[in-house]
């Protein structure tokens, strides 16, 4: 746990884990997507990383499936005229490179500097499938990210916002000022969000919190509400899809959690049970 701890110097490290599990997907037999730039991304600090974090380790189902379930959200909304992705925390994400987008979509990755200034080095050679741009944000900064959403507004008819791997990492007050935020512009129409039910936060902040905190990366989020904790901040939920589900289906899963996976779904409100959901979410 020590060595996580020295490993993990801030927030934007976690996005090498995220690379790590892509790249290891990647060099599968049987992938459920294909990630080429990941391992470059990802580094020897990125194994060093996951290699420090057990519970991630045994759980790196979850990480990949994530990935998976965004992917296919992104893909189906690229089918309703979408013309804009605001992707908030992008981190390592390479999807503008890696999957098959409309030329003139506009995908917007925001994020900090170091992480950003970083990935430019890696990827600088490598050409996008769409419209890439990078805007250097602090998130939690609401004034400026009030002032990029309404520019972003401007230039677009109908945006996908993308929060990957993010609101868990966010105290409540933050999460809801954040998706207010977000609702105030007409022209973001669409939301995909990771969330955990309470059981879940506290899952991981027994396990992986330790490895995280000293990095400023500690869990904080996981509202007893589900999905419907976003609905008074505007957002409706119109689809929610179990990772631990879609684990199952395709045979990633441990025995016991696959046994898990055989209980009912549940999208509404949660408690002490582990629960996560990929949701999509309509502007109300």
């Amino acid at each position: 746990m020590d060595q996580a701890e020295h490993l993990i110097r801030n927030i934007s490290d976690t996005a090498l884990l995220a690379a790590v599990y892509r790249a290891r997907e990647t060099e599968r037999q049987d992938p459920l997507f294909r990630d080429p730039l990941a391992r470059r991304l990802a580094g020897q600090r990125g194994d060093q990383i996951a290699a420090s974090i057990p519970f991630s380790e045994r759980n790196s189902w979850a990480w990949v499936i994530r990935t998976y379930l965004f992917d296919q959200f992104i893909a189906e909304q690229c089918q309703h005229g979408l013309d804009m992705v605001v992707n908030l925390a992008a981190g390592l994400d390479t999807r503008p490179y890696r999957m098959a987008l409309p030329t003139a979509l506009q995908w917007i990755e925001v994020d900090l500097p170091g992480i950003l200034s970083y990935k430019e080095e890696i990827l600088g050679s490598e050409r996008p499938v769409c419209a890439l741009e990078r805007v250097p944000l602090d998130l939690s900064d609401a004034t400026a990210r009030r002032e990029l959403f309404a520019q972003l507004g401007r230039r677009a008819a109908k945006s996908l916002i993308l929060t990957e791997g993010l609101l868990i990492y966010f105290r409540t007050e933050h999460v809801r000022a954040l998706a207010a935020d977000l609702a105030v512009t007409p022209e973001f129409q669409r939301w995909i969000a990771d969330i955990a039910s309470p059981g879940l936060l506290r899952l991981l902040q027994k396990n992986m919190d330790p490895s995280l905190s000293q990095g400023g990366a500690s869990f904080k989020f996981g509202p007893e509400e589900g999905p419907g904790f976003f609905v008074p901040c505007g957002w409706k939920p119109i689809d929610v899809r179990s990772p631990l589900k879609t684990a199952a289906r395709f045979k990633r899963l441990s025995f016991g959690m696959s046994l898990l996976s055989l209980l009912p779904q549940s999208n509404g409100r949660q408690g002490s049970r582990p629960w996560s959901g990929i949701c999509l979410f309509a502007k109300l």
